[in-house]
C-alpha cells in the first residue's frame, strides 16, 4: 500500500491548481489546451474513483447473464459473440438492464455533466 497522497488526491489537486491558479493567467489557444488538460485530469480522477465498483458490478451482471465467470474483457467478448450469433438478444432477461447500467456507469466517468445522463439519474432517484 502506498502512502498518501493517493492518485485520486494527486490528480484532483493538479486539476484544481491548473483550474484555479493557472487558467486566469492563460488566454487564446493555450487556454484551450489548458482546459483540455484539466478535463483529462478530471476524467482520470473519475476513472480512479469509480472504476473498481463499476467494473465489479458489470462483471457480476455478466456472470449472471452468461452463467460463467471470467475476466471482464473475456466476459464482454463472450457477450458480444452471443449477441452476434443471435444466442442472446434484447428479449434475454437481464440484457437490457445490463446494457443500460453499463452505459450509465461509462457516462458517470466520461460525461457526468451530460444533460440526458443527469436526467436519467434524477429519474432513478424519483423511482420512475
Amino acid at each position: 500500500m502506498q502512502d498518501e497522497p493517493t492518485p485520486i488526491e494527486l490528480t484532483r489537486s493538479v486539476a484544481d491548481f491548473l483550474r484555479n491558479d493557472i487558467t486566469p493567467m492563460i488566454s487564446g489557444h493555450n487556454a484551450f489546451k489548458l482546459r483540455v488538460a484539466i478535463n483529462i485530469l478530471d476524467l482520470v480522477t473519475r476513472q480512479l474513483t469509480l472504476a473498481e465498483a463499476s467494473d465489479a458490478a458489470e462483471a457480476q451482471r455478466l456472470t449472471t447473464l452468461l452463467g460463467s465467470e471470467a475476466s471482464l474483457i473475456e466476459q464482454n467478448r463472450a457477450l458480444a459473440e452471443a449477441i452476434a450469433s443471435g444466442e442472446v438478444d434484447l428479449s434475454t432477461p437481464g440484457l437490457s438492464d445490463h446494457l443500460w447500467q453499463t452505459t450509465l456507469a461509462k457516462l458517470a466517468v466520461d460525461q457526468p455533466n451530460y444533460a440526458s445522463y443527469k436526467r436519467e439519474l434524477e429519474r432513478g432517484k424519483d423511482g420512475a
